[in-house]
């Protein structure tokens, strides 16, 4: 921002967090969706933001580099996925890609 505050968290899909180039998007580079549950939206104080990036690891930093150390606890044990699809760092994204960051859960039944 142009005050020096850090930008808050998007809370609709259309607002961007991180990243550069704004809502209309460096060359090479996607407008997504990042997707929070549990332990994680917690963490990040927000259950999704945008971010612009051309990779799922891209888009990954850029959430740390936003939420701080506490998110990035939480991501180094979380399982991510594409659209329903598990992911890599590597995978490569596109306009409009959901992005999810599942981690682990605990509890269940006791017997």
């Amino acid at each position: 921002m142009a005050d020096g505050r850090a930008p808050e968290p998007a809370e609709e899909p259309g607002q961007m967090v991180g990243g550069p180039g704004g809502a209309g998007g460096a060359p090479g580079r996607a407008v997504v969706r990042l997707r929070l549950f549990a332990s994680a939206r917690e963490a990040a104080g927000t259950g999704q933001a945008a971010f612009e990036a051309a990779t799922v690891g891209e888009a990954l930093t850029a959430a740390v580099e936003h939420f701080g150390g506490a998110f990035a606890d939480v991501l180094a044990a979380s399982r991510v996925w594409v659209n329903g699809t598990p992911a890599e760092a590597s995978t490569p994204l596109a306009d409009g890609d959901e992005v999810a960051v599942l981690p682990p859960v605990s509890g269940g039944a006791t017997g």
